[in-house]
């Protein structure tokens, strides 16, 4: 059932395979030519075919970034991997291979059509993410159980599935049970799913199907409420202002303070922390939407920022296309001349010419590039300076509302040692008629004991606020830190990149002179 070649060695996927196929897919005319003395990128390569070399474990694809269709058929693999960087595939032939499970498809999200036909696959799991399937073949394998189809339900796009030849395709009710549990399925091993066969599906798996589709709206519920949830704290994360729209500062403050929780026995302090708590959650409700307020405007100007920069490098790319442009028109016309020609003066002096020109093109091109990187230059000091403007503003703010949280704090602890230090007095006379749990009566054995208790409880809480107001300045200047190294990395690169195609470009036309003054010589 599965393939074995005997014969030759098994073979692995390297640099040299991988060059040679690369070489021989691709383009093979003068573009071909270029792509081979440039060196191919295999960033860019779409498609690739891989089939019928005997590889045993995929390996070294991670370039492969752009590819769209991937074909591994008729090979040896044994295990699906290495295939986590091509986010991109859309297509992918694994048929005819010795493959025993499926895994390792978790990031091809755009994955459309996957064949697994004939391999040694027992289940079908593992593809949770791919929910863009639009076509499952994976018949000729080992699945022995019905009921594991239903796990192709969540797949909402998938119109073709192919089991034939698996063991399951033996049962009677196989036909109805796919069409029951599937209803979006058009065609099921290579045949348009008819009308009969859907409605003697409904009549026999109605019930149960009712029930399914009761709990799966259940479960789709719960699932979108709590990725509400998630969405809403990462939009608080992204502010640096999560978890403080409510008591939550508060109560970490009080959460691992034994003390304040004996402290709170004594008479009058739970009135205290009643006000305490709500003045502290109003500062933190003014941080928290200050900082939602403030993200919204980081946004925006990041946005406009890009917005801005794609505008610059558009206008310049048309006007360098403008100029390439001209030069071609000019160059094919002043080539066939040259061909033409038979006066060897002349000739020297259109290659001269066209040499001169050639530099020009050169030149003005560098040009246009140099003029970008100003202009570039300009957009992004502005950008930095608005964004560190708001940062600096945002964080100067939060500054003054959490320093009115220490002022709380402070306050809260002078009231509190005033209750403890009559408290001791009452104590010290036996004029206490309150009742207290014997912990709490052990902290009014002394001045000291009684003060340091207060004291330490005071220091948790300040150094949580601390805590919190660190947190939020750091993240916040790290994020800003990041975005504009991020900027000025991609910059660079696109400048790269831009000289390097000029060179590659005037690099072409100069050896195509070359080579028509060889054939005049």
């Amino acid at each position: 059932m599965s393939r074995l070649y005997d014969t030759a060695e098994p073979s692995l996927v390297d640099e040299e395979l991988l060059q040679k196929a690369v070489e021989e897919q691709g383009p093979q005319d003068q573009a071909g030519q270029i792509a081979k003395e440039e060196g191919i990128q295999y960033d860019e390569v779409c498609q690739l075919r891989l089939d019928y070399k005997n590889i045993l474990k995929i390996d070294h694809l991670w370039q492969f970034t752009s590819l769209t269709k991937l074909q591994l058929d008729n090979n040896i693999i044994e295990k699906i991997e290495g295939l986590g960087c091509l986010t991109n595939l859309k297509w992918l032939d694994l048929s005819f291979n010795n493959i025993e499970g499926i895994e390792g498809l978790d990031s091809l999200v755009k994955l459309e059509d996957l064949s697994l036909y004939n391999n040694r696959i027992s289940v079908i799991e593992n593809m949770d993410t791919l929910l863009n399937l639009h076509v499952l073949s994976i018949g000729n394998n080992f699945l022995a159980q019905l009921e594991n189809v239903i796990y192709l339900r969540k797949f909402k796009n998938l119109r073709t599935l192919n089991l034939a030849g698996n063991p399951i395709c033996k049962e009677d009710r196989y036909k109805i049970f796919v069409a029951a549990y599937l209803p979006e399925l058009v065609y099921l091993d290579f045949r348009l799913l008819d009308e009969q066969t859907r409605e003697q599906a409904f009549g026999k798996y109605q019930y149960a199907i009712e029930e399914m589709r009761h709990n799966e709206a259940q479960e789709r519920r719960a699932m979108d409420a709590r990725q509400e949830q998630e969405d809403e704290l990462q939009l608080h994360r992204d502010a640096f202002v999560e978890l403080l729209n409510g008591p939550y500062l508060f109560d970490s403050m009080y959460a691992d303070d034994a003390e304040a929780a004996k402290l709170a026995y004594l008479p009058g302090v739970s009135v205290l922390l009643e006000t305490y708590k709500s003045h502290l959650v109003a500062l933190c409700v003014q941080v928290f939407e200050i900082g939602l307020a403030q993200r919204s405007r980081r946004e925006d100007e990041v946005k406009s920022f890009f917005d801005c920069s794609r505008e610059a490098v558009d206008d310049n790319q048309q006007r360098a296309a403008q100029i390439a442009a001209d030069f071609e028109k000019a160059r094919r016309q002043v080539m066939s001349e040259m061909q033409q020609a038979t006066d060897t003066r002349l000739l020297e002096a259109q290659q001269n010419h066209c040499s001169e020109e050639i530099n020009q093109l050169c030149d003005s091109l560098m040009t246009q590039e140099l003029q970008l990187v100003d202009q570039l230059e300009d957009i992004i000091k502005d950008f930095e300076r608005n964004i560190s403007d708001m940062v600096a503003g945002f964080i100067e703010v939060v500054q003054g509302i959490f320093a009115q949280c220490r002022d709380l704090e402070n306050h809260h602890h002078e009231k509190l040692l005033e209750i403890a230090v009559a408290t001791l007095e009452r104590v010290a006379k036996n004029e206490l008629e309150e009742d207290m749990p014997d912990d709490v009566r052990m902290l009014f054995v002394d001045k000291d004991t009684v003060i340091n208790a207060v004291s330490a409880s005071h220091d948790n809480h300040l150094l949580k606020i601390d805590n919190r107001e660190d947190e939020l300045m750091t993240r916040c200047n790290s994020w800003m830190s990041a975005l504009m190294k991020s900027v000025q990395d991609e910059e660079v690169k696109r400048n790269r990149k831009r000289i390097s195609e000029i060179h590659n470009y005037i690099d072409y036309v100069r050896d195509q002179l070359d080579e028509m003054q060889h054939e005049h010589h």
